[in-house]
């Protein structure tokens, strides 16, 4: 009932437009790189100004920043009018990745007259759903120019020209066919062309055979280079398809990548949309991370240095007092985005039985004793505090004491900074397989919910009395 409750409040208009918008940002974001691009686009049309990490930054009241790293990447933040060092930050944090295949330093592969891809797997998918889609590449490519000069171009190719054909069922035993059981190794390959025409593909100068000569020339034409510019690549391999609305009353979204790229799009929107940035003391911050589903350790990953020393260059510049940031983060609170586990009307019995989140029943407060969340009652109050002035619905979740718990960013950074969290997330079903599913309602809840934490924080934040 949460769920009708809260699309009183929201014309069906507003909810498909909504709705439309992000699946937008999904399309033109099938790899990490192209969601920090399109991300980046939509920040300096909002006026956000962009820094780069090699030079010095001198942010200044009311001002509206953001920077990348390694272009899969992103931190914005937008300073209070009424900010001074030592005041707080209001935080959330997403990823920009998701499970997919990514093309192998040398991929080159011929199987049984096949041209063939080889592939890692990366994060944990559900790689049966990726059997039988049209696929495609995506990624950045590195490319030499004549001057020597190595640049960092996007390329997304727009036609099927991968597939992974499922074992006709006549050829597969019964308990194979059961259990759908195959080797991720040498039965999730996708097939790029026959052998036959591919013979005819002349071989790339300096390649050394380790890619397909058809799939550089491919690259090429879409960057407009030679082949023999291209010096590497780092590919994702995607759907085709793209996100739809569906059902019969337009209530679900249908797309790959919803995790995470829902948070990631809805927390961008909260801070760009976020009334009164003049009469705040806080500095907002969108931190969109990569590598969050390989576990995020790296140097553009949560586990990182990246997010402590930014805040530290903000909150502590020169002539600052020497516990600034210290100050500061006792003023702080994080939201930690990422999908959550919608109740799955096939498997009900997989939730625990007072915490089954519904697709319309508004963002999911994620609950773990052992810390694979970082919520506690403080920080969720805060929470719910904003949701009521959003008028935004909220659901909690816990897991079953007999299932294994998904984690996130927010423990990570909760734990390396000292920073009260909240993790939460809209409710999603089919988490990880290549298409994806939730409610077209999710997309205004978190943008409201997110524009009230940002506008409000600091206020509630003065009525809680802890420590």
């Amino acid at each position: 009932m949460l769920g009708w409750f809260c699309i009183r409040f929201y014309p069906m208009a507003e909810i498909l437009a909504r709705a439309r918008s992000f699946l937008s940002f999904v399309d033109a974001s099938p790899s990490p790189f192209h969601a920090v691009n399109e991300a980046r686009t939509r920040l300096l049309a909002a006026g956000f100004q962009e820094l780069k990490e090699r030079d010095p930054w001198a942010p200044k009241p009311s001002g509206k920043y953001f920077f990348t790293r390694n272009q899969s990447t992103l931190i914005a933040f937008a300073v209070g009018g009424r900010y001074a060092p030592g005041n707080g930050f209001s935080i959330i944090g997403a990823h920009t990745d998701s499970p997919c295949l990514r093309v192998k330093p040398s991929s080159a592969l011929t199987k049984a007259g096949y041209l063939a891809v080889g592939v890692e797997t990366y994060g944990g998918g559900l790689w049966h759903t990726w059997f039988d889609r049209d696929l495609t590449v995506a990624g950045r490519v590195i490319v030499k120019d004549a001057a020597g000069l190595l640049s960092n171009k996007l390329v997304h190719v727009k036609s099927p020209i991968l597939r992974i054909p499922n074992l006709a069922i006549h050829l597969t035993p019964a308990e194979e066919r059961g259990a759908f059981k195959f080797n991720k190794e040498t039965e999730l390959v996708p097939i790029l062309a026959t052998a036959l025409k591919g013979a005819l593909e002349a071989p790339v100068p300096g390649d050394g055979g380790k890619h397909h000569p058809a799939l550089v020339a491919l690259l090429a034409r879409e960057l407009k280079c030679e082949a023999a510019d291209i010096r590497d690549f780092e590919l994702c391999v995607a759907d085709l398809q793209p996100g739809a609305i569906g059902g019969i009353a337009e209530e679900f979204i249908f797309s790959p990548r919803l995790d995470n790229l829902h948070s990631s799009y809805c927390s961008l929107e909260g801070l760009i949309e976020a009334p009164e940035l003049d009469a705040d003391e806080n500095i907002r911050v969108v931190a969109l991370f990569d590598h969050e589903e390989v576990g995020s350790e790296s140097a553009q990953g949560a586990g990182s240095a990246l997010i402590d020393y930014v805040l530290h260059r903000i909150a502590a510049p020169a002539g600052a007092a020497a516990d600034a940031f210290e100050r500061a983060m006792a003023k702080s609170m994080l939201v930690s985005a990422d999908m959550a586990h919608g109740v799955h009307p096939n498997y009900s019995e997989k939730h625990e039985g007072q915490h089954r989140p519904s697709l319309h029943g508004g963002p999911v407060i994620k609950f773990n004793c052992n810390q694979r969340y970082a919520t506690n009652a403080v920080t969720a109050s805060i929470l719910r505090e904003a949701a009521l002035l959003a008028q935004v619905p909220l659901q909690d979740f816990v897991v079953r004491n007999d299932s294994p718990c998904g984690s996130t960013i927010g423990p990570i950074l909760s734990a390396g900074l000292g920073l009260r969290t909240v993790d939460i997330g809209c409710a999603q079903l089919s988490m990880h397989s290549i298409r994806e599913m939730c409610g077209t309602t999710s997309v205004s809840q978190a943008i409201d919910l997110f524009k009230a934490f940002f506008a409000n924080f600091v206020a509630i934040d003065k009525r809680v009395s802890i420590d």
